[in-house]
């Protein structure tokens, strides 16, 4: 059983992926139905760099509907994740390729993310990576009276 615990909140709009991605990592299987989540919590255990970390993983609603609930899931957060839902549906409909890997990195620097990474929940290709940096930068934050956590 591992003995450090941190806490994973994962955000975007709804109907962005976050659900698919967190069962995906936590249970190796892609959900084929869409069911609108409220409000759900998920533990997974996860080793990195020889360490053995237990993660709450919080799935917030991205529906606007929760926007004064959401924030209810902050606090004690060691490491939030980002989802942007829109990129792709929204560069297709005004015929624009998607946003390039360099300009993910650039805009990651520009609000201070601890990294940039792509991945696919349905293909499962990169979600083990990003659970396993989301995890290194929960390490590497020390809690403080006013703690902070990271951001990916």
């Amino acid at each position: 059983m591992a003995t450090i615990r941190k806490k994973l909140v994962i955000v975007g709009d709804g109907a962005c992926g976050k659900t698919c991605l967190l069962i995906v990592f936590s249970k190796d299987q892609f959900p084929e139905v869409y069911v609108p989540t409220v409000f759900e919590n998920y533990v997974a255990d996860i080793e990195v760099d020889g360490k053995q970390v237990e993660l709450a993983l919080w799935d917030t609603a991205g529906q606007e509907d929760y926007d004064r609930l959401r924030p209810l899931s902050y606090p004690d957060t060691d490491v939030i994740l980002m989802n942007d839902p829109n990129t792709l549906t929204e560069l297709r409909k005004m015929k624009q390729e998607p946003v390039k890997s360099e300009e993910g990195r650039t805009m990651a620097e520009k609000i201070n993310a601890f990294s940039y990474l792509e991945c696919s929940a349905k293909s499962k290709e990169g979600v083990r990576e990003v659970f396993e940096t989301a995890t290194r930068a929960a390490l590497q934050v020390k809690k403080k009276k006013k703690g902070k956590c990271k951001l990916l």
